[in-house]
């Protein structure tokens, strides 16, 4: 197993309800299998948010929900950010 803290910014945090959260998926896990959880955990809100997100898996954006999660990464939820 392997524990993940999830960051929710912005749209996404209103959506989950909560600034952050930790996860526990089994070893070996992917971006889209946190994602999954989250999406389980928190709804059809929070997933209509996640389709329009970036996402930064221990500060370094993330280009495929294939990517490997690593034990105690954290992954930011970024919505896209309006201003000027």
């Amino acid at each position: 197993m392997l524990t993940v803290v999830v960051r929710y910014f912005a749209a996404a945090k209103a959506a989950a309800g909560l600034d952050e959260e930790k996860l526990e998926l089994p070893a070996g896990a992917s971006v889209g299998a946190a994602l999954d959880e989250v999406r389980a955990r928190h709804g059809a809100e929070l997933t209509r948010v996640l389709a329009r997100c970036s996402f930064l898996l221990d500060e370094v954006a993330v280009h495929g929900e294939e990517t490997t999660l690593t034990d105690a990464a954290t992954l930011d939820v970024l919505p896209p950010f309006a201003g000027g």
